[in-house]
């Protein structure tokens, strides 16, 4: 497969940490505005430009996408983003604790999405997609890079190990802990005439960024006023194993009308329930509850289907437990559910039902990145929140440019 070197933005590095921001899609509007607060170099005015508009804004309000304009070319101005003389690819590696991995950032063409080289396991929603595909063409950049998995090759690991031997460009620690380093490679073809041996690579997260690049780059060729980088969309390559998901739990406002006992007694019926249990399931075919203080074991059997989706424990639990029994039919839009990354750990799980904000909720055991894999391999479309990539990529140390 295709990957290219793009000549982009790259932040100063006197003020890098003041210009790389967590991606626009895990914070909501006052959750950016917060983390923005008395920093005008954060790549967020950008990204979430309403936070810089009245409250009362639509966040696709036309004047948010020129706000977004407006403040991107200011940075540029100001020197906060600066051009790459030539193109590079970039290696992009992030520290988490014990957890470490790296990845090549890179363009993957628009093509290769249309074609199928790059496979989706996810619905994305019109608005969100309309949203970044009108942000991307307004300012003529992608400024947030969807995460690839690939499987790897020795070739390229060898390639990428050397190249991680010297000092790397940028090394960031976020306030929450993640280390971000990057390496800048201005002499790529190592890497791309390596990565050519992998067949396809997988969206892990950033399905809606990847859909707005292939739409801005149809859209242009529509217009007449497409460019080769128009053509590509902005990426990290991780290798599989290296990658790490986090379970995605679930809370529900309500019982659906059953009393504690009524609920407990159906829900033997479908899973074996022990008292006593833990917070956190021991393995797959397993999850944990929380209902009324007290923690309980829900167990299963490993269903025979050859469906990959419906052997997911998060497929199992939303076909025996969340839909028959507590009313959620369609977890993409009941407001009865909630879900929960599993960074938050399960004492958000206690608090949500201790408080009364929900009546149960479920720890559940993290999806694998080789299930992902088989399910887009089958042409298949996963449950909502099923996966939790964790480390989050940071947003600003590379963008790339359409012009």
């Amino acid at each position: 497969m295709e990957i290219r070197a793009f000549r982009g933005l790259c932040p100063s590095p006197a003020v890098a940490d003041q210009v790389v921001c967590v991606p626009y899609d895990v914070v909501d509007r006052a959750e950016s505005a917060a983390l923005a607060a008395g920093n005008p170099r954060s790549l967020l005015h950008v990204d979430r430009a309403e936070i810089d508009l009245p409250d009362d804004c639509s966040p696709y309000a036309e004047q948010v996408y020129a706000k977004a304009r407006e403040n991107f070319l200011r940075l540029q101005a100001e020197g906060a983003l600066v051009r790459e003389e030539r193109p590079c690819v970039y290696l992009y590696r992030l520290t988490m604790g014990s957890h470490q991995q790296t990845g090549i950032v890179a363009t993957v063409l628009a093509r290769d999405y249309e074609n199928g080289l790059v496979k989706k396991h996810e619905k994305t929603r019109p608005d969100k997609e309309d949203d970044r595909t009108k942000l991307i063409d307004t300012i003529g950049a992608q400024t947030g890079p969807i995460l690839l998995a690939f499987r790897q090759t020795p070739e390229l690991a060898g390639v990428c190990a050397e190249l991680v031997t010297r000092p790397p460009e940028f090394d960031i620690t976020a306030p929450d802990g993640i280390r971000h380093e990057v390496w800048r490679i201005s002499a790529p073809a190592a890497v791309t005439e390596a990565f050519l041996a992998v067949p396809e690579v997988y969206i892990a997260d950033g399905h809606h960024r990847a859909a707005s690049g292939a739409r801005v780059a149809a859209l242009r060729r529509t217009r007449g006023d497409a460019t080769e980088a128009s053509e590509a969309t902005l990426a990290v390559l991780f290798p599989s194993d290296e990658l790490q998901i986090l379970a995605y739990n679930r809370a529900v406002r309500t019982l659906n009308g059953h009393s504690k006992a009524e609920f407990l007694a159906a829900l033997r019926n479908v899973v074996r329930v022990t008292a006593h249990g833990s917070d956190v399931p021991a393995g797959s075919c397993r999850a944990s509850m929380y209902l009324d203080h007290e923690w309980f074991d829900l167990a299963w059997d490993a269903p025979t289907d050859a469906d990959p989706v419906a052997t997911l424990d998060v497929s199992v639990l939303q076909d025996r437990v969340l839909a028959p029994l507590l009313g959620i039919e369609d977890p993409r839009r009941s407001p009865e559910i909630e879900f929960i990354g599993g960074i938050r750990g399960t004492r958000e799980l206690e608090e949500r039902v201790n408080s009364g904000r929900a009546a149960v909720a479920f720890s559940m055991f993290p999806t694998t990145v080789d299930q992902v894999m088989a399910i887009a391999d089958a042409g298949e479309i996963m449950p909502p929140k099923s996966t939790w990539f964790e480390p989050k990529l940071r947003s600003g140390f590379f963008i790339h440019c359409l012009d």
